[in-house]
């Protein structure tokens, strides 16, 4: 018989804490990585970013996603204007981007090869309040480094102030217009033509995935027909607009219809000779927007880590308030044991992606030696797939910690499912990003890069009771290891064929010399080491 009482129930929902001082695992990384006086300097600006993400950002994001884009495309005289209208809270979201130096601060460079590292954490905590603003920002990041590297002086002095800006008023963002209808991964078949018509670039041709579409800037590759007849592809930047806001010689023809990142505008666009200015070495474009990728895909891998802990932070929060066979869920074992697994999970890939950080500041600031470097780019695109795969599989098992209510729309719970979907498509898919792995171990410095940055944590692990993990660690390297040679002597479709578990297989084992490191320094207990072992380390 139902009670008064039963009929009357309303569940509490999860709710979240300051998520920078409720995340232990990245407060004692932080703890045992960042000196001390750099950690002092940047903590209250972290506390302040943690608290602003539970409090006013979560109201804009609500609003972002309540109000998603809309494309104008001609006013009420018939004038084509094609105006991408984007809701307030997406505009103020921008806002904070700025004003907390989402950007800004890895090229601010203030604690030298530990920035980079502390706008990670910053990206960790804004990401999953922003609507997932932050794949404006993380294409800005990448425009901003080609900058740095390849422009000349006068393109510099002209948009760098404008990326690098924590003025809102002043900040640009900036897109990366790569894709056309031949493909997305494979640029090869790039079919828009850079013209040079009075000594300058314009550009004409269709452009068929546009990402941040309301940007200042793009960067995009084009044939640059001024080089030979072939048209080998250079990297050009352009202004979106006029100084009268109109679109220079651009055409919106429609917004993509997708599954999440509904905030986000992305286009098809048509560029009817569209000014441009050529960046980088002539006929190098692939290269040269490589420089965009290496930045994007660290973005991605950051991204996804905050996915898994925003996920879980609200997991952890209802199963105190949620009672179900007479029990809170944080009484049931078997509740329990899925979110511990879940925040082992989290764990590893918190570790992995600071260590990205920690590499990327190095090579920034000229602090790399060639071991550094060379692990860098072998690591950028593990972390960025396997992070990817590992967000939607831990966002997935948060809804259904949930029940029913992590299937509603209003909860906001499978809005964090379907944004993490396309993190495993943005900036190169599994297969696409395995076999760059492929790519890179060619060179015999990367391998031995990785073999050397393990050996050396390895050996520093003296406590008996890591000893047996120790022990699978050091089998998976030396399997890691021994792969290219047996798969290549099988012939290169062998390979190729087993490049996505290669990749899967260094993420997991390096992953895990970096908790073994951790619970060697107590900064991790050794139960989540023990949990992330569960899993076959080597899966070749």
């Amino acid at each position: 018989m139902t009670t008064i009482g039963d009929r009357d129930f309303i569940q509490a929902p999860a709710e979240l804490a300051n998520q920078f001082a409720d995340d232990a695992v990245l407060q004692a990384w932080l703890k045992g990585h960042v000196p001390a006086e750099v950690l002092r300097e940047i903590q209250p600006g972290l506390e302040a970013l943690g608290a602003r993400a539970v409090g006013e950002m979560l109201d804009m994001a609500a609003d972002a996603e309540a109000h998603p884009p809309v494309l104008v495309s001609y006013d009420a005289w018939g004038q084509r204007v094609d105006r991408i209208q984007v809701a307030r809270g997406w505009k103020e979201l921008h806002r904070v981007a700025a004003e907390e130096g989402i950007v800004a601060t890895a090229y601010e460079r203030r604690h030298g090869p530990w920035s980079r590292l502390h706008q990670f954490v910053r990206i960790y905590l804004y990401n999953p309040s922003s609507a997932i603003c932050t794949c404006p920002m993380a294409m800005t990041d990448g425009a901003a480094r080609v900058l740095e590297l390849h422009a000349d002086a006068d393109l510099k002095q002209r948009w760098l102030p404008h990326l690098l800006s924590r003025d809102p008023q002043h900040f640009w963002t900036s897109g990366q217009w790569m894709t056309e209808r031949s493909g997305g991964s494979d640029v090869s078949g790039t079919a828009t033509v850079a013209l040079l018509e009075n000594g300058a670039y314009r550009l004409h041709g269709d452009k068929w995935f546009t990402s941040a579409t309301t940007s200042e800037l793009a960067l995009t590759l084009a044939r640059d027909e001024a080089l030979d007849a072939d048209g080998k592809l250079s990297m050009f930047g352009l202004e979106l607009r006029d100084p009268q806001g109109r679109l220079n010689n651009i055409r919106v023809n429609r917004l993509k219809d997708k599954l999440g990142t509904r905030a986000l505008p992305t286009a098809e666009l048509t560029l009817t000779g569209t000014p441009a200015v050529r960046i980088g070495t002539p006929g190098h474009g692939v290269r040269n927007i490589a420089t965009v990728l290496n930045i994007t895909r660290a973005y991605n891998a950051v991204c996804a880590v905050s996915y898994m802990r925003r996920g879980l932070a609200l997991a952890q929060d209802y199963a105190g308030k949620r009672q179900a066979f007479g029990k809170l869920l944080r009484e049931q074992p078997l509740h329990m044991e899925t979110l511990s697994d879940l925040h082992a999970e989290f764990t590893g890939a918190l570790h992995l992606v600071l260590q990205l950080g920690v590499l990327l500041g190095r090579d920034e600031t000229g602090a790399a030696g060639g071991d550094d470097r060379a692990l860098l780019r072998l690591l950028t695109p593990v972390a960025k797939l396997f992070t990817a795969k590992q967000a939607i599989a831990c966002v997935s098992e948060v809804l259904e910690c949930f029940g029913g209510q992590g299937y509603m729309e209003d909860t906001g719970l499978p809005a964090l499912l379907r944004d993490c979907q396309v993190l495993s498509i943005w900036e190169g898919t599994t297969n696409v990003l395995s076999l760059d792995v492929l790519r890179v171990i060619e060179k015999p410095e990367a391998l031995e890069a990785l073999a050397a940055d393990m050996q050396r944590q390895l050996a520093v692990l003296q406590r008996p009771d890591l000893a047996v993990l120790r022990v699978s660690i050091q089998r998976a390297l030396k399997e890691i290891l021994a792969w290219p040679r047996s798969a290549a002597a099988s012939g290169a479709d062998a390979l190729e064929t087993g490049a996505r578990r290669f990749a899967f297989s260094i993420a997991r084992t390096y992953t895990a010399v970096l908790l073994a490191t951790a619970a060697q320094n107590r900064q991790i207990s050794s139960e989540v080491l023990q949990r992330w072992c569960r899993t076959p380390l080597c899966q070749l």
